[in-house]
């Protein structure tokens, strides 16, 4: 039993080195000079093969310990041709190797797996250290703010510094909404901020969610709510009135025309007196008719039907406005100019919507051009770089000041004096219901651009 445990390479090699000392010794009593050198020579070839012998082992700690410095869990360690002694061993490192691999395996797959899911979301991700240097960022966030690379979250000062002043002071738990031009879109970011810290070192992760549409829906249907209030308040309110007045009027005609049969000196002042209330009647009721005609027109508004969406060709819509309205713009000289590239650029949508839109961008553009010197509208349209359909109404007119562009497309609003605040309101609801939106750039003295965004699934 005790000899099997014993390593027969390692008493093969001891047996040897004591044979050869026997025999040196031997030889050398004996005065065998040449036995002695020989025995001497495999004295010397078995102690350094005792000592790689015995040394083997540390030898392949030291390779292993080696390669998982370098992180190096590839290298394969045969234990058949290896020591009895060392199989054990060997075998072990083999075991760690191969669990090294499985667990970088499973890492790199649930890092994939992350990626993916990252990749998929709408919400822009960026994370960076304390220098600003960018650690990973996905490409929601590179298409948000249109940007190829980031390679450090202070290079948005010079190209956002409004978004960056936002990164600058967000607080972690409480988002900050951001509003910014991002190309020829103005939209509004949702900033979300986390700190946290990976091995010893501090990181923050930023979420930007484009809550652009999120806020015009809940703008718009406040609005709506606010419409349908004040018309039922109004309708009500004023329609007793309207009959009220109707009422008392043609009693005041039956007795005027009851005075007409029977005139006497002492009826004058009455009749005059029965003229006056008789006016002030038909003043109130033809006001209270046209307040009710007046929250009629704005309940309609508030209740637009959904689109009925048609295959449209864009150059046929803009086309059809322009010669619809091509007199009346012609009468004032203005110059009315269409281009659309390709010309065979058709979208999804409710060309009768549609039409009214363009018609209110086309007339505001017209009176904003009124006093302009060689005036001018271009009717364009393209797809972008992201396939999205784009129209725009653009003129050479007199602008919008920077203090109401961003009041124009609420409801009411206006710069004119016999404007109804609905035009540019109602452009809008209708661009939201083709889950679009309308976006304005203008320079006061210089001219306005209206564009209508269209998704990218509307590109036929």
């Amino acid at each position: 039993m005790t000899f099997n445990r014993l390593d027969t390479g390692l008493l093969g090699r001891l047996l040897l080195l004591l044979a050869a000392l026997g025999g040196g010794g031997y030889a050398a009593l004996y005065q065998a000079y040449g036995l002695a050198l020989a025995a001497l020579g495999l004295l010397l070839a078995g102690a350094v093969s005792l000592t790689r012998y015995l040394t083997r082992g540390q030898q392949a700690l030291a390779d292993f310990t080696l390669a998982v410095q370098y992180r190096d869990f590839s290298r394969q360690y045969p234990a058949t041709p290896a020591p009895a002694s060392l199989r054990h061993l060997l075998a072990a490192f083999n075991q760690v190797n191969a669990t090294f691999r499985e667990l970088r395996a499973e890492r790199e797959g649930q890092f994939q797996y992350l990626q993916t899911i990252l990749a998929l979301l709408d919400t822009g991700i960026v994370s960076y250290d304390a220098a600003g240097t960018v650690a990973w960022v996905n490409e929601a966030f590179k298409h948000t703010l249109q940007l190829p690379y980031l390679k450090n979250i202070h290079a948005l000062q010079a190209r956002q510094p409004v978004l960056y002043e936002a990164i600058r002071r967000a607080v972690p738990g409480q988002p900050a909404v951001v509003k910014l031009t991002v190309g020829y879109q103005t939209v509004q970011l949702l900033v979300s901020a986390t700190r946290f810290k990976l091995r010893g070192e501090a990181f923050t992760l930023l979420a930007f969610k484009n809550v652009s549409q999120a806020l015009a829906d809940t703008e718009t249907a406040a609005w709506q709510q606010l419409l349908r209030v004040m018309t039922h308040e109004i309708m009500n309110s004023v329609a007793p009135i309207a009959s009220l007045a109707d009422s008392l009027g043609r009693h005041v005609q039956a007795a005027q025309s009851s005075q007409a049969a029977q005139p006497s000196a002492s009826d004058a002042v009455a009749a005059e007196l029965l003229d006056d209330v008789g006016t002030g009647l038909r003043i109130i009721r033809q006001r209270s008719e046209g307040l009710l005609r007046f929250a009629q027109v704005y309940r309609d508004f508030s209740t637009l039907a959904p689109p009925q969406r048609t295959t449209l060709y864009v150059q046929e819509l803009l086309e059809a406005t322009r010669q619809l309205l091509a007199q009346q713009l012609a009468a004032q000289g203005i110059e009315v100019t269409l281009r659309v590239r390709p010309a065979h650029l058709t979208l999804p949508a409710d060309g009768h919507l549609l039409e009214q839109v363009l018609i209110n961008l086309v007339l505001n553009a017209a009176q904003a051009v009124a006093q302009t010197p060689n005036p001018r509208i271009s009717l364009l349209a393209w797809p972008d770089e992201q396939e999205r359909v784009v129209i725009e109404v653009k003129d050479n007119g007199s602008g919008i000041a920077a203090d109401v562009l961003d009041s124009i497309f609420i409801p009411f609003f206006t710069t004119r004096p016999h404007g109804s605040g609905i035009g540019l309101s109602l452009a809008k609801q209708i661009m939201q219901l083709h889950q679009g939106s309308i976006q304005v750039h203008s320079v006061e003295g210089a001219g306005s651009a209206f564009q209508l965004w269209f998704p990218r699934s509307a590109i036929f």
